[in-house]
């Protein structure tokens, strides 16, 4: 007999799970992904909406932008992921309203009735106000972005191998990054190596010594959330390998391919043929959207204050997690960091809390378990801070490197990943190099 299959509220469910309660979660980044796999295989009908048909791994974006590896190594279709769990049903679209007083979400000409939602939307990239500089300034938070910086920036190494100008040809080689968080920094690093070392191998007419990448941040260090002696040893080692930093300075105007910074000094212009932002992250839209429609809080960066079980005031049955919630029912008072470890604690633990209460039984209060922060600043150099043990170097790139692979959620990418990393550190070559029109 053939199995059983059942599309929820689009065609009738199967009888086992007609009266079960509905769970849906909106986005399938690590917080829904994390609550999808929880509640595979229960007794709830879970529909999984997104606008893509993936998942992302987003920090290791800048590997895609920088060629070390190509999209499909950091990113899973979720119906691979979750297609095979009989109760959950995965819906590629965009939320467009949420009723909380009918527990209703739009999508598209469809209605779809929850029980239980969570919200795990995730956040967009916040141009402080200045989204006229996007047009000149790719940002870093989708796979999007960052193959539009890999051809950026091939296609500027191209025609600078061709170009008689050595003027054009130096702003061609020039990369300025803005940002000195984590993103920033490994994306910085990671371009500089791809201009010198590429160059130096693969193109003639181009000098790998003029080549130029700088980081601005506005801050005194890079890594301003680390501990400020990884902090350092990140800012040093960047300098060493031939980034150059430009702390202390705001970004005060962007144009095609120019940017000024102003400094205690006065204001300073960089030309660079590529410019990326990595600066600053904005809440999605769905947090203004739940805000109009339930009277819940927001933040001043627009991620939605929460209970401490991730609820909305006056609506137990909705959870917002991951990078659109403010958390800070914690020991400190401080809010969870916008990071991948924090996502999938949130969204393990709400899946779980949801249960229980159908189940009625007891479920503990959230303790988000700090395992640490860490960035990668170059080849084989990283910094990390586990719970007061610090590593930078070699070290620090190894767990940097066990922790990537940890969290990736797909057995095939981490097999990729581990294979291309591997081939990069004996031959320094990167293997995923295509210039790729865009749609």
């Amino acid at each position: 007999m053939a199995k059983e299959r059942f599309f929820l509220e689009l065609t009738p469910p199967s009888e086992l799970l007609r009266d079960a309660p509905h769970v849906v979660i909106v986005g399938g980044g690590f917080a829904g992904l994390k609550a999808a796999h929880t509640l595979a295989g229960k007794t709830v009908r879970v529909t999984l909406i997104d606008r893509r048909n993936f998942n992302l791994f987003q920090p290791l974006l800048y590997q895609v932008a920088s060629g070390l590896v190509s999209a499909t190594d950091v990113a899973s279709p979720l119906r691979v992921m979750l297609g095979s769990a009989p109760n959950i049903q995965i819906l590629m679209g965009e939320v467009e309203d949420i009723d909380p007083a009918a527990q209703v979400v739009a999508l598209g000409d469809q209605q779809l009735r929850y029980d239980h939602l969570i919200v795990a939307a995730g956040a967009t990239s916040s141009f402080f106000g200045h989204d006229a500089w996007q047009a000149f300034a790719t940002p870093m938070k989708s796979l999007g972005d960052a193959m539009a910086i890999r051809r950026q920036v091939l296609s500027a190494l191209e025609e600078a191998e061709r170009t008689p100008d050595p003027d054009r040809r130096q702003w061609l080689q020039s990369v300025v990054v803005v940002g000195g968080g984590p993103t920033g920094c490994e994306l910085a690093a990671s371009l500089n190596d791809l201009l010198r070392h590429t160059l130096e191998r693969d193109f003639k007419q181009l000098d790998p010594h003029r080549s130029r990448v700088t980081l601005v941040d506005p801050g005194e260090r890079v890594l301003r959330a680390m501990d400020p002696e990884l902090s350092r040893a990140a800012g040093e080692h960047l300098r060493r390998c031939g980034v150059e930093l430009l702390l202390g300075g705001r970004v005060q105007a962007i144009e095609a391919g120019r940017l000024v910074v102003g400094t205690a000094n006065g204001p300073v212009t960089l030309e660079a043929g590529t410019i990326c932002w990595t600066a600053g992250v904005a809440a999605s839209p769905l947090g203004q959207l739940l805000a109009e429609r339930s009277g819940c809080s927001l933040e001043r960066g627009g991620r939605v204050v929460v209970e401490p079980d991730f609820s909305i005031a006056g609506h137990p049955e909705i959870r917002v997690v991951g990078d659109l919630c403010s958390y800070s029912h914690t020991a400190d008072g401080h809010p969870l960091p916008g990071m991948a470890g924090p996502a999938v604690q949130m969204g393990g633990w709400v899946a779980e809390d949801i249960l229980a209460r159908l189940q009625h039984q007891p479920h503990g209060a959230f303790a988000f378990a700090d395992f640490g922060s860490m960035a990668v600043v170059g080849p084989l150099f990283a910094v990390a801070n586990l719970r007061g043990l610090k590593l930078s170097g070699p070290l620090g790139w190894l767990v940097w490197g066990l922790a990537h692979l940890a969290f990736m959620p797909d057995t095939e990418n981490r097999i990729s990943l581990l294979s291309k990393w591997l081939w990069l550190i004996v031959t320094r070559q990167r293997s995923a190099l295509l210039i790729q029109d865009s749609p």
